[in-house]
């Protein structure tokens, strides 16, 4: 065998070793890449991403709302920094917009003046919310609950006295603004109308039971009335209605 029948046989053997390894190679970075797209974590989209979106909008709306009911319903004179509650505005107003922050500053001032006046206290328990609709910068939410009034048992005593808790069932309009969820207005679900600027049953609704002034006086009596007219400033918390 001639050394040029040598060397065409090598070059095509070589070619042919090469070829395998490229198939090799080949077939290899196939699987690899296959493995890659059947392994690898695919984003939300289309109707299963939009559902996750929306279900993520809803808890926020959820969570909004309750807040907004736990910090509205809840004050007392633990709050009390002179004769206002700064705080209490403050927790409040985080939740709110600016529209209905305008209102509730008008109203407040009654809570507070119960608050230093008679020591009333205020509590809140939220037991359920839901979402009835929802969309891009709109929602409504359902919030069920009750809150537990209290008062000292007498004047300067620090013993209080609790009222039985008062059942609600309330719904809260939310606008978002500037990407957060915020309350915008609330309606009771009892059939009564709130006061302008708060929902029905919150500190601007004076409790109708109220530590009297005068231990001699009927304990069920109302503390706010004037005495030298008779007219009364308090008002059934629509809260305590049986929803």
């Amino acid at each position: 065998m001639s050394a040029q029948t040598t060397q065409r046989q090598t070059s095509r053997t070589f070619r042919l070793a090469l070829l395998v390894v490229l198939l090799v190679l080949l077939l290899g970075s196939t699987a690899a890449v296959a493995y890659l797209a059947a392994t690898r974590p695919v984003p939300a989209v289309g109707l299963g991403g939009e559902q996750a979106a929306l279900q993520s909008e809803r808890e926020t709306v959820m969570s909004q709302a309750e807040q907004f009911m736990k910090r509205v319903n809840t004050y007392g004179p633990d709050l009390l920094e002179g004769d206002t509650m700064p705080k209490y505005r403050s927790l409040v107003e985080e939740v709110i917009t600016p529209k209905f922050a305008a209102d509730f500053e008008k109203n407040v001032p009654a809570a507070e003046q119960t608050v230093a006046e008679a020591g009333l206290a205020r509590t809140c328990e939220v037991f359920s919310t839901g979402v009835s609709s929802i969309d891009d910068d709109s929602a409504t939410a359902l919030v069920a609950g009750s809150f537990t009034n209290s008062y000292p048992s007498s004047p300067g005593s620090d013993d209080r006295v609790e009222t039985d808790p008062a059942p609600f069932r309330v719904q809260v309009d939310l606008l978002k603004v500037k990407g957060t969820w915020l309350v915008d207005d609330f309606t009771p679900l009892t059939g009564e109308t709130p006061q302008s600027g708060l929902p029905s049953g919150s500190p601007s609704e004076l409790p109708s039971i109220l530590p009297s002034t005068d231990p001699s006086a009927d304990p069920t009596a109302d503390p706010t009335a004037d005495p030298s007219t008779g007219a009364t400033g308090s008002a059934e918390p629509s809260g305590g209605t049986t929803p």
